[in-house]
């Protein structure tokens, strides 16, 4: 009949386990929800503070273009073109004095004379204007100009960004107004002239850009992203590439902000420090000839922010497996406890029967000799034999528990020396002689010639054998009891076996045979004399001396017990 108490005492563990492993389940499932709420977040991070960058840095760039206009131009109205083209050719001077003028590479006014449009060139060297042709690039600014001067049909102007965008991306104009701002000019409203100017790409590229870049988007650890300045034209040209082929995210990019906003009220605000608009929260206006397009070296802001998601589900799924690995050794080192601790107790309670018969025996036969209830030889004789056979078993029992308390202080041999198997096996069985005898058993030695020796302790190993010895003889086949002992080279080793014809070793039971303390279901129920060290012994000294031991068995057809241990040959090789 099973014991509840016990049954439950041994599913406690699996229990435990149980609800630690579900508790290791919710928690990897609310931390799996947990981080990607915080990826999410993250990811808005990211984007924000990159859009924040970008509208500083448009801001910025628009703003250096602004202020360079602003060094040249006329702080009043003038009083007539002439006036202009001295005061911007004093001012540019003074400007690339400074390296303000630097920003522009060329500076034209579009006037009108005679009926005609006349484009006047600023020479930086000369510091005058002269009349000049004009550029095939900036064919579009000429007829948008002669439109405008058709007559009051003609699109006023007031913007930048319009039809000569088409072919001159990097070049802006800007009206010259009437003094007081009256009256009609010719290119209508009250324009007299328009400014033409012209940005220094190789300065922007080389350092106004990279300067702004590391200013607004380098980290810590180095840029982060690839930058390309594109301009609005279809097709778009490439004008900037902070790496080569960077142009390719324009397809693709974490965002983009509009730089070179030529407007004139937002020139003239720019000028004089920034005016109204968005915060560095939101996104400059879309208004600029170029784009600058933004992606992050990883791929995208998406793969940065899904490479620091799998990492913390990584480094959570660890700490998770390690409770769970932790859990399962706790569990396991339980289980091994308590059954160590059930070995230790049926070792006490055998160790206890095993003691008390042979006092008994022994008490009983001195109290009948002192009593001289035993007055004949015979009988005398009778309860000295019984005597010396009881305590020679107390004897042993006493030194096997020694044996294995040496053995766990790490005392399992010690000197060794040159042995001689054969010479092992014969001293064994001399020893294992009384055992032998008393159940009838039957010993057949094979030993091989020329067997190399041993390097070994020889009372240890001889103790080990005579424990396998008596284990077969013990176990044996109770009518026909046979023990068989055989010795061989095999692979730079000595093999020693020694088989039985008993009932054999369960399947379940062959890998706790070595264990402590262990004896088997068949030796507890036909109450076979044992404390369950005796092979616990025998596989301590074996390995001591580098050596193997294992068990070869069938049910009911015996058990075969192989020692192997190096030959003093194959170690001087070694």
């Amino acid at each position: 009949m099973k014991n509840p108490a016990k049954n439950r005492a041994a599913m406690a563990p699996w229990l435990f386990m149980g609800a630690l492993l579900l508790l290791c389940g919710v928690l990897g499932a609310l931390q799996y929800r947990w981080i990607g709420e915080a990826s999410e977040a993250a990811r808005q991070r990211l984007r924000a503070g990159l859009d924040a960058n970008l509208f500083r840095l448009s801001r910025d760039f628009n703003g250096e273009i602004a202020a360079g206009w602003h060094e040249v131009m006329p702080g009043e109205p003038p009083e007539s073109v002439a006036q202009v083209e001295r005061e911007i050719a004093e001012r540019y001077a003074a400007a690339r004095k400074s390296g303000r003028g630097l920003i522009f590479r060329r500076i034209a006014l579009a006037e009108p004379q005679d009926g005609r449009l006349v484009l006047r060139s600023l020479d930086p060297e000369n510091g005058v204007f002269e009349n000049a042709e004009w550029p095939p690039e900036w064919a579009g600014l000429e007829q948008r100009f002669e439109f405008r001067m058709s007559g009051p049909g003609g699109r006023p102007g007031g913007r930048g960004n319009g039809d000569d965008a088409v072919t001159a991306p990097q070049v802006f104009e800007l009206p010259v107004f009437a003094p007081g701002g009256m009256g009609h000019g010719p290119f209508g409203r009250h324009e007299v002239a328009w400014t033409i100017f012209e940005v220094n790409l190789p300065y922007l590229r080389e350092v106004l850009l990279p300067e702004l870049l590391q200013r607004h988007l380098e980290a810590g650890r180095g840029m982060e992203y690839q930058v390309a300045v594109v301009t609005r034209t279809d097709p778009p040209e490439v004008l900037y590439e902070s790496d080569r082929g960077a142009a390719r995210i324009a397809e693709s990019p974490d965002a983009q902000v509009a730089l070179f906003d030529t407007q004139y009220d937002a020139m003239f605000r720019r000028g004089r420090g920034p005016g109204p608009g968005p915060g560095p929260g939101g996104a400059p206006p879309d208004v600029g000839r170029w784009e600058m397009v933004v992606r992050h070296r990883a791929g995208s802001l998406e793969a940065v922010v899904a490479m620091a998601r799998w990492r913390s589900l990584a480094v959570t799924a660890g700490v998770l497996l390690l409770l769970v690995v932790t859990i399962g050794a706790l569990v396991r080192f339980t289980r091994s406890a308590q059954r160590l601790a059930d070995l230790q107790m049926n070792f006490v309670a055998g160790v206890s029967h095993e003691l008390k018969t042979p006092l008994t025996a022994i008490h009983t036969a001195a109290y009948n000799l002192r009593g001289k209830l035993a007055q004949n030889p015979a009988q005398v004789e009778r309860y000295g034999e019984l005597i010396q056979k009881e305590s020679g078993r107390l004897k042993e029992l006493v030194e096997q528990v020694l044996q294995f308390a040496s053995a766990n202080a790490g005392r399992v041999i010690h000197e060794r020396e040159p042995v001689s198997v054969e010479q092992v096996i014969e001293e064994t069985v001399e020893m294992s002689r009384p055992v032998i005898q008393a159940a009838h058993c039957t010993v057949e030695k094979t030993v091989d010639e020329g067997l190399p020796e041993v390097l070994a302790d020889p009372l240890a190993l001889k103790s080990a054998l005579q424990n396998l010895v008596a284990n077969a003889v013990k176990y044996g086949a109770k009518e026909e009891s046979w023990v068989g002992i055989s010795a061989s080279q095999a692979d730079g080793a000595v093999e020693i076996r020694v088989a039985d014809r008993g009932p054999g070793i369960p399947e379940e039971e062959q890998k706790h045979i070595f264990d402590p303390f262990f004896r088997g279901k068949k030796a507890l129920q036909d109450q076979v004399h044992g404390t369950g060290l005796g092979l616990n012994l025998a596989k301590r000294v074996v390995e001591a001396h580098g050596g193997t031991i294992r068990v070869e068995s069938e049910e009911g057809r015996g058990a075969e017990f192989i020692v192997r241990i190096p030959a003093i040959s194959t170690e001087a090789t070694a």
